[in-house]
C-alpha cells in the first residue's frame, strides 16, 4: 500500500496525535543525548569554582606547588601528572582525566617568586560518581521520555477529540438539516463560528440554487407544454378532418407555433450554455455599429426611432455575438410595447459604455423593477402571451451583460415609458 495514501486515509484526530507525539519525543531525545554533557558540565563547574579559589589563594589541601618541570616544592610526593597535562596546566587550561566511574580534575597557574623562579600552582579534587551519575542521569531521562512522549500523546488524543467533537456535531446536524434550515452560529468567536456562517451561507446557496433550477425546470415544462400541446392539437385536427383549405391553416398555425417553440428552446440553449460557465474571450465590439446594424434590419413600423450615438467607435469588452442579442433583446422589447417613439442612446466614459433604450409605451411599475431580468418573468401574464414573449430576453440581457461584469438596471424614460440601461466595460 502507498504509505502516502495510507496516511491521509487514517483520522484527522490520529494524524493529529502521532505528529505531537513524535515531535515531542525526538525533541526529548535529542535532550537525552545531551545529558551526559549537561550532566558533566554542572558537575565540572562545581568543582572548578572550589578549584579556582583554591589556586587563587595558594593553599589548601587539594594545593600543590611544582616547579615547571612537574617536581614538588612542598616536599610531598610528586602529583599523578603526566608531562602532557603539565603541559596544559602551564597554558592555564584544565585537565579532566577519567579513572573508571569517577574523574579528576585539575586547574593551574604559573606564578614567579621573589628571586624570579617560576613555579607551577595546581589544585586537584576528585569527582566521585562521575561516570555513573551521567550514565544513571541519562537513564532516567530516557525514561522519561517515553513517558512524557506517551503523555502528550494521550493528551493530545483527547484534546483533539473534545476540540472535534463540536465539528461532528455540526457535521451530523447539516447532514439531517432540512431545507430552509441553519446550522446555529456558536456564541464564541472563534474558527467554529466561522465555520457554521460558512456552512449557513453555502446551504443558502444551496437553497437558492435548487429552488432557482425547481422554478426555471417548472417554468420552462409549461412554457414548452403551451407551443407542443398547440401543435399536437391542431395536427389531431387535420387528421380529423382531411380538408385541404382547413390543413393549410393547420399548417400555417403549426410553423407559427414551431417558430415560438424554436425560439423558446434557443433561448433556452444560450442560457444553460450560460450557467455552465461558458465565457469566449472578450474582444473589442463597436456599440455604435451593432445598434445602427440592428435599427437597419428593423422591419418598416409606424415606429419612430431615434439613435444619439456619438460618430466615434464606442468599443466595448465582450463579444458580437453577445453584443448583438443584447442590443436586439432591447429593441425588440422597446418596439413590443412602444406607442410610437424608441430612442437609442450610446454615452461613452472613461471605463465603460452605456446603452439605453427609451420607449413611450406603458412603462414598466415600479415594484416589477427588482424582478424584470428574472427568468420567464412577465409584467403581465396575458400580455407577455399574447405580444409572444417568454419572460426570456430581459434575463438573457442581464446574463450576458453581468457575465461580463457589466449591469444592467430599469426606470422610467422621459417619455414615460421604459427606460433599459446596459453598461459594458469599455475595451482597453
Amino acid at each position: 500500500m502507498n504509505p502516502r495514501r495510507w496516511w491521509f486515509r487514517r483520522t484527522l484526530r490520529f494524524r493529529i496525535t502521532v505528529v505531537a507525539t513524535g515531535v515531542a519525543w525526538l525533541c526529548l531525545m535529542a535532550l537525552t543525548s545531551l545529558a551526559p554533557s549537561l550532566i558533566a558540565r554542572v558537575q565540572i563547574s562545581a568543582v572548578d569554582s572550589q578549584l579556582t579559589r583554591a589556586v587563587a589563594l595558594g593553599s589548601g589541601p587539594e594545593v600543590r606547588v611544582l616547579d615547571t618541570a612537574g617536581a614538588p616544592f612542598d616536599g610531598l610526593p610528586a602529583p599523578d601528572l603526566t608531562p602532557a597535562e603539565l603541559r596544559t596546566l602551564k597554558a592555564g587550561q584544565p585537565v579532566l582525566r577519567e579513572n573508571g566511574v569517577s574523574a579528576m580534575r585539575w586547574l593551574g597557574r604559573v606564578e614567579t617568586t621573589a628571586d624570579g623562579t617560576p613555579r607551577l600552582v595546581v589544585a586537584g579534587n576528585t569527582l566521585i560518581g562521575y561516570t555513573g551519575a551521567n550514565e544513571l542521569g541519562t537513564r532516567w531521562l530516557a525514561v522519561a521520555t517515553a513517558l512524557v512522549a506517551l503523555l502528550v500523546g494521550i493528551a493530545t488524543w483527547l484534546s483533539v477529540r473534545s476540540s472535534l467533537r463540536p465539528v461532528e456535531r455540526m457535521r451530523v446536524a447539516a447532514a439531517e438539516l432540512p431545507r430552509g434550515e441553519r446550522l446555529p452560529v456558536p456564541e464564541s468567536r472563534d474558527e467554529l463560528q466561522a465555520l457554521a456562517e460558512a456552512l449557513n451561507g453555502l446551504l443558502a446557496r444551496r437553497d437558492e440554487a435548487t429552488e432557482r433550477l425547481r422554478r426555471f425546470t417548472g417554468d420552462a415544462a409549461h412554457e414548452l407544454r403551451s407551443p407542443v400541446t398547440s401543435v399536437r392539437a391542431q395536427a389531431e385536427v387535420a387528421v380529423a378532418h382531411p380538408d385541404p383549405e382547413f390543413s393549410l391553416e393547420v399548417l400555417e398555425s403549426v410553423v407559427e407555433e414551431s417558430e415560438r417553440l424554436s425560439a423558446l428552446v434557443d433561448a433556452l440553449l444560450i442560457l444553460a450554455r450560460a450557467d455552465s460557465g461558458e465565457l469566449p474571450r472578450a474582444e473589442p465590439v463597436d456599440l455604435v455599429l451593432q445598434v445602427q446594424a440592428i435599427v437597419d434590419r428593423m422591419p418598416s413600423t409606424d415606429l419612430i426611432v431615434q439613435v444619439a450615438a456619438p460618430l466615434s467607435a464606442c468599443m466595448v469588452s465582450a463579444t458580437r455575438a453577445e453584443v448583438e442579442l443584447v442590443v436586439d433583446n432591447l429593441v425588440r422589447n422597446a418596439v413590443r410595447y412602444a406607442n410610437g417613439l424608441i430612442r437609442i442612446s450610446v454615452l461613452p466614459a472613461a471605463r465603460e459604455i452605456r446603452l439605453i433604450v427609451d420607449d413611450d409605451g406603458p412603462g414598466i411599475p415600479s415594484e416589477h423593477w427588482s424582478r424584470i431580468f428574472d427568468r420567464f418573468y412577465r409584467v403581465e401574464e396575458h400580455r407577455g402571451r399574447a405580444s409572444g414573449g417568454f419572460g426570456l430576453g430581459l434575463a438573457l440581457v442581464a446574463h450576458l451583460v453581468r457575465q461580463r461584469k457589466g449591469t444592467v438596471r430599469v426606470a422610467e424614460s422621459p417619455q414615460r415609458g421604459a427606460r433599459l440601461e446596459v453598461r459594458w466595460p469599455a475595451y482597453r
